[in-house]
């Protein structure tokens, strides 16, 4: 699916968990965000880029294993020159895009 800061798409789906394969343009990031339903584990295959975890920055890079709990705010910025590609696993009840609460966003889609 398309979207400003890139793309994502769905390799898996099942009733407890939801499996993506995203996409980060350089200079790009997604929203700082939570969520109330799941917990996320990201893994970054390609690319360099910032992890902001409630509030604290990260640098990550191709390796790296992140893991962001239920209710924690969190981005994903590609600070590189090149694509930033990472997994993201998602577990919990509902995988839904309406359990995205934004708090800042580069594109005007805040929900608070």
């Amino acid at each position: 699916m398309e979207k400003p800061w890139g793309w994502y798409k769905v390799l898996a789906q099942r009733p407890s968990y939801q499996v993506k394969e995203l996409l980060v343009y350089p200079g790009h990031q997604l929203s700082y965000q939570s969520h109330k339903k799941r917990t996320e584990f990201w893994m970054i295959m390609r690319g360099t880029g910032k992890v902001m975890l409630n509030g604290m920055v990260q640098t990550v890079s191709s390796g790296q294993r992140i893991s962001v709990e239920c209710g924690m705010k969190h981005r994903i910025s590609n600070t590189g020159d090149n694509d930033l590609v990472f997994i993201e696993i998602q577990t919990g009840e509902y995988f839904g895009e309406d359990d995205i609460v934004r708090y800042e966003d580069d594109y005007n889609r805040l929900t608070v």
